[in-house]
Formats: structure tokens, C-alpha cells, sequence
């Protein structure tokens, strides 16, 4: 069965770090304003930062693994694009919340997550 998939943003993984603060920071780098962090229920913390180029998502997260950046991809079916993706020679790390963690064949980790606005007009790749 087909399903689609594109790049969805970075999220940009912050150490140890208070939501806000990273945001304010990266915010003030790249000249886009940001949300108020927020934390969820898991108490893991994300700062949106809004009007990307292209419609990109951008978030900054706490994280208590080492900082780094890591792109997402969306896909309308994330087990299917998890597949192909295996295929290609990534490999899954582990399924958290409602998401793949993965890990390219050049060591970076990435995300697939779900599509959330499958029709706002940005292309998405169909496969087979």
C-alpha cells in the first residue's frame, strides 16, 4: 500500500537545559519568535518557534542526552515509512510516545512522526 512522506523540521535537542531559556536563544539566532515552552505529561519540555521557511517545524527540546540537532520526517503511515527507511539501511532505535526513533547508516538519529497537516499544500513524496 502507498504512503507519503516529507521533511517535517529539526528539533534542536537541548541538554539539561529550561525550555525558555534555549528558545530565547535560538529564537534570537535564527530571527523567529517562539511559544512559551511547554511540558508535557511525560515532563519532557518543547519551545515552538514559529514562521520557518517553507513551513518547516522548528522546536527546542530538552533533552538529557548530549546536545545535537536532528531533523524529522512526517509521514502519513510512520510503521510503513519506518520500513522503507530500514531498507534504505537505517535502523530503528525504539518507538517512543508516537513516534520511531531511527538511525541512519551514518550514525545521525532522526524521527518519523506523524503527518499533521497531510494537506496544507507542502510536497510530500508518495512511495510504493
Amino acid at each position: 500500500m502507498a504512503h507519503r512522506s516529507r521533511l517535517a523540521g529539526f528539533i534542536i535537542d537541548c541538554q539539561d537545559t529550561d525550555g525558555d531559556t534555549a528558545a530565547a536563544f535560538w529564537s534570537a539566532a535564527l530571527g523567529l519568535p517562539s511559544r512559551p515552552a511547554e511540558t508535557d505529561t511525560d515532563g519532557a519540555q518543547y519551545a515552538e518557534l514559529l514562521d520557518a521557511p517553507g513551513g518547516l517545524h522548528v522546536e527546542v527540546q530538552r533533552v538529557g542526552h548530549a546536545s545535537r540537532v536532528h531533523l524529522d520526517i512526517e509521514a502519513d503511515d510512520i510503521d510503513a515509512e519506518a520500513d522503507r527507511l530500514e531498507a534504505l539501511g537505517a535502523r530503528r532505535i525504539g518507538f517512543v510516545k508516537r513516534w520511531w526513533v531511527m538511525e541512519a547508516p551514518t550514525g545521525h538519529r532522526f524521527c518519523v512522526v506523524r503527518m499533521k497537516q497531510p494537506d496544507d499544500g507542502r510536497p510530500a513524496t508518495t512511495w510504493e
